[in-house]
């Protein structure tokens, strides 16, 4: 399939709306890896992205009748999905983590108090920064998708989100402000005198 290489996403993606296989696992190979570093950026599992990215593409075939193309590129598609499947991802984890608090404690459990307190710091500020990034709303999170980490201008982000280009600034400067925010506060509640603030500037 060299020859596909050349080809634009919505060329391939009308072969692929008409049930074209190939088509679709050219683009599939083409995106996977963007698709899945943003996976890892919020969930830091390398198992666990592999598993969203295959929830997305499985999203893309099913609903490929209507996918929306940005530039001739699905991939702001594919990174909105992603951010759906890793909401819902992150929803099922905190269940679990209540359940698991709803259990008694065994009865010899180790005191690992002083492996905890030498955690390396950078890997609590990486944890804070996932867990206020999956708490924002999905518009927030979709901005903050498509213009932080992949990189995009407000025209095309707005073309991938169906909004105007100063619709996008104005929510791009809410979202980093509000996640500014909430990281600060989860840093708060797992490191009261933590006094690190988030390197993307709010102001």
């Amino acid at each position: 399939m060299g020859e596909e290489l050349g080809v634009s996403d919505e060329v391939l993606w009308h072969r692929v709306v008409n049930g074209d296989g190939d088509a679709f696992g050219v683009l599939f190979d083409r995106h996977y890896d963007r698709v899945w570093r943003h996976a890892l950026r919020v969930l830091g599992v390398a198992h666990v992205a592999e598993d969203v990215v295959a929830v997305v593409f499985y999203e893309a075939w099913r609903r490929r009748a209507n996918v929306r193309m940005v530039n001739e590129s699905i991939l702001p598609w594919l990174l909105i999905t992603a951010n759906n499947t890793l909401r819902n991802h992150v929803r099922q984890q905190r269940r679990y983590r209540h359940f698991l608090t709803q259990l008694p404690p065994p009865e010899h459990s180790a005191d690992i108090a002083e492996d905890i307190a030498q955690a390396d710091e950078s890997q609590l500020r990486a944890s804070a920064l996932k867990e206020a990034f999956a708490q924002l709303r999905p518009p927030e999170r979709d901005v903050l998708t498509l213009c932080i980490l992949e990189g995009m201008g407000a025209k095309e982000a707005g073309a991938a989100l169906g909004i105007a280009d100063g619709t996008v600034k104005s929510r791009l400067h809410r979202a980093k402000s509000r996640l500014g925010t909430l990281y600060n506060q989860v840093m708060h509640e797992e490191e009261p005198d933590a006094r690190t603030t988030l390197g993307w500037r709010t102001s």
